[in-house]
């Protein structure tokens, strides 16, 4: 989606500020003010579960990709699987900014993970690139021949 494509619906539906759990993970985080693209139609933060059962889960029964809820079926029982959810836009998110070259710790951080290894855990596979540019230092540094100069980073470098 290009971002020219969301300028409409923001001047016809200027975002509005929300109060939020800050970042860190926890009942006592501290709140912050956000201002969402989207909002409930009374102008509140979107839950998860809500979103999921009267939003998302629908569209794809409306538009017949997959069968209707069945008559008396609790709100939130649909025929599609758990990965076409909207935790599918998490997991498409994070490797492409991985992909296109976003720090790991960038990543971690905007995902709310404890920690770049929970990050790399889920997504290193989808990091085609990784390591591409260590190997062409060292087949640079190899393929000078007499050219003996450590680098920046070595530990046989100057440091300081």
């Amino acid at each position: 989606m290009h971002a020219k494509s969301v300028r409409w619906p923001i001047k016809a539906f200027p975002p509005v500020e929300v109060e939020l759990p800050g970042e860190k993970p926890g009942a006592d985080r501290p709140r912050r003010k956000f201002s969402p693209l989207l909002t409930t139609r009374f102008g509140n933060a979107v839950a998860v579960n809500t979103w999921n059962t009267y939003t998302w889960r629908p569209a794809p029964a409306k538009v017949s990709l997959i069968p209707p809820r069945p008559k008396g079926a609790k709100p939130w029982r649909w025929e599609a699987a758990p990965n076409d959810g909207f935790h599918v836009l998490r997991h498409t998110y994070a490797p492409v900014m991985l992909d296109a070259g976003e720090s790991v710790v960038t990543s971690a951080r905007w995902l709310g993970h404890s920690s770049p290894a929970v990050t790399l855990g889920y997504y290193a596979h989808f990091m085609p690139e990784a390591g591409s540019k260590g190997r062409t230092v060292i087949d640079g540094m190899l393929g000078r021949q007499g050219d003996r100069r450590a680098s920046r980073n070595s530990p046989d470098s100057p440091q300081g």
